[in-house]
């Protein structure tokens, strides 16, 4: 394999960092590689909050579930789906906007996602770690509050980054036949998660020295027993989504 799949094949997730900051040259070479992402039609449905204010990082450390991190990494960004210029280029040509159905809200989300992982691969190409913060969707109400944001504008995701201070083990993906299909879906590939179900099952053991036992089924049961986040739907409404007819 060659260097960048080399590196985005090595991917952990790091939750603990040392006290070395990061300069403005590499803040700036991962925002810029992140505005280069793919994106449907050239819409650029994102905008990208960079946040290194101490107070700030830890009252979004709280909004996003205690995730102490957030708190601790040198730099926080918050990566959010950003439809606001898009009613500005409406109003200039005189144009209906509208982004209220699910497909503007995917592209806006796929858009701001791509944005998320090149943030993350520039950042572990210039030796540094992170991790993604699904969290920041927990309270958004407080959130779009703490940090400004206009009508259309929600937040995505967001990322840690900054010198790694801890070592692990990679966490077991999917194996290939499971996640990988040729020319159609291949529903014998359920067959897969039985040893899947194992190599995980072995990493968990060996990562918390016998505490925990925890399958990938046993996890995904319990992550779909329960709609998630369900107060997002009226958030998104207030913002300018999911608009109903």
């Amino acid at each position: 394999m060659n260097k960048v799949i080399n590196q985005m094949s090595a991917h952990r997730s790091i939750r603990a960092y040392t006290d070395q900051a990061l300069s403005e040259q590499q803040i700036e070479e991962i925002t810029t590689a992140a505005r280069w992402a793919s994106t449907s039609n050239h819409v650029q449905a994102y905008t990208v909050i960079t946040i290194r204010n101490q107070e700030k990082k830890k009252r979004l450390a709280e909004l996003a579930g205690g995730q102490s991190w957030v708190e601790q990494c040198p730099v926080f960004f918050v990566i959010c789906v950003d439809y606001s210029r898009h009613k500005y280029a409406s109003e200039k040509h005189q144009t209906t906007f509208d982004v209220g159905g699910a497909e503007q809200l995917l592209v806006g989300a796929v858009d701001a996602a791509l944005v998320a992982q090149n943030m993350q691969l520039a950042s572990e190409s210039l030796g540094l770690g992170g991790v993604m913060i699904g969290g920041i969707r927990n309270q958004p109400e407080q959130v779009s509050e703490l940090l400004q944001l206009p009508k259309y504008v929600f937040p995505l995701v967001g990322l840690t980054v900054g010198y790694p201070d801890q070592q692990i083990a990679q966490k077991p993906r999917l194996p290939q036949a499971a996640a990988v299909h040729q020319e159609v879906y291949a529903s014998d590939q359920i067959a897969e998660l039985t040893q899947y179900d194992q190599d995980m099952h072995d990493y968990y053991v060996t990562r918390t020295a016998g505490t925990r036992h925890s399958t990938w089924t046993e996890m995904m049961a319990a992550y779909t027993s329960v709609r998630k986040r369900a107060h997002i739907d009226q958030y998104l409404e207030r913002q300018g989504f999911l608009q109903k007819d």
